[in-house]
């Protein structure tokens, strides 16, 4: 088969991203798998798609310093990606122009959406043949109620939907209820890892993601509070960067982890 993923960027770091390429890369062992790109912003991807994928993309920012720099289509605002979509401020009548003409002349026979915005550009705008399927990578719980409006009156259009976690797929057909549209638990998927697992010994436990309120660290250190009232010789490591630091930083401090839980950075 020909399969195409549509992401909003395969050229930044982000599990979206990370996940994505692992998917495309076992697809490409027995299929034709390209990764369509919104926008590329760098000359090179961070991660390695895979031998095999095809990676290209529709808009090039790479030096652009204003939305004037790409025409003036791009400083009108886009009608098909949605408004209640975080990402909504990067796109303009200028991508809702060409991810309309890549989807209405695509090949494959399936096409894979990788957030709510760009999922609806493939339940409205997708010609009449692929299968389409969108991916969820968030929860519905940490979407606005505007933006699950949007979601309920397109993802009708769907073939197929799919979540990281069975209890996700659950909440989707209970709240939005999609008649017709099959949804799913697909896994984040992981390839072998090339080091031996940890045994335990080391007592440390490490996270990495960007700090976020989507990524829940707050919840992480509280519980790793009661660990620690348990196992006090534990202690854990959070790489990342972002605007939630300075709040785990207090709450840390506040509940008296600070020999025991690090913020270790980017």
């Amino acid at each position: 088969m020909h399969i195409s993923f549509l992401l909003h960027n395969g050229y930044a770091i982000g599990g979206t991203v990370r996940t994505t390429y692992n998917l495309a890369r076992c697809l490409a062992e027995h299929h034709d798998v390209e990764v369509v790109s919104v926008f590329r912003t760098r000359e090179r991807p961070v991660f390695d798609p895979g031998p095999g994928v095809k990676l290209r993309h529709l808009v090039d920012t790479r030096g652009v310093r204003s939305p004037e720099s790409l025409g003036t289509e791009h400083t009108l605002p886009a009608r098909v990606f949605p408004a209640a979509d975080g990402k909504y401020p990067m796109y303009s009548a200028l991508t809702d122009r060409l991810i309309g003409e890549h989807l209405g002349s695509t090949e494959a026979d399936v096409v894979i959406g990788t957030r709510p915005g760009l999922n609806i550009h493939l339940a409205r705008q997708t010609r009449r043949g692929p299968v389409r399927v969108g991916q969820e990578h968030l929860t519905l719980a940490l979407h606005s109620r505007r933006l699950k409006l949007v979601l309920r009156r397109a993802y009708p259009q769907l073939d197929a939907l799919t979540t990281v976690t069975e209890a996700d797929a659950a909440d989707y057909r209970r709240l939005l209820r999609l008649p017709g549209v099959r949804i799913d638990a697909v896994p984040n998927s992981v390839p072998e890892p090339g080091v031996t697992p940890a045994d335990g010994n080391s007592k440390w436990v490490v996270a990495a993601g960007r700090l976020a309120p989507a990524k829940r660290y707050d919840l992480l250190v509280r519980a790793f509070a009661k660990v620690v009232a348990e196992r006090p010789d534990w202690r854990l490591r959070i790489y990342g960067g972002g605007r939630e630091r300075p709040g785990l930083r207090a709450l840390i401090d506040e509940l008296g982890l600070y020999n025991h839980v690090f913020l270790m950075g980017p």
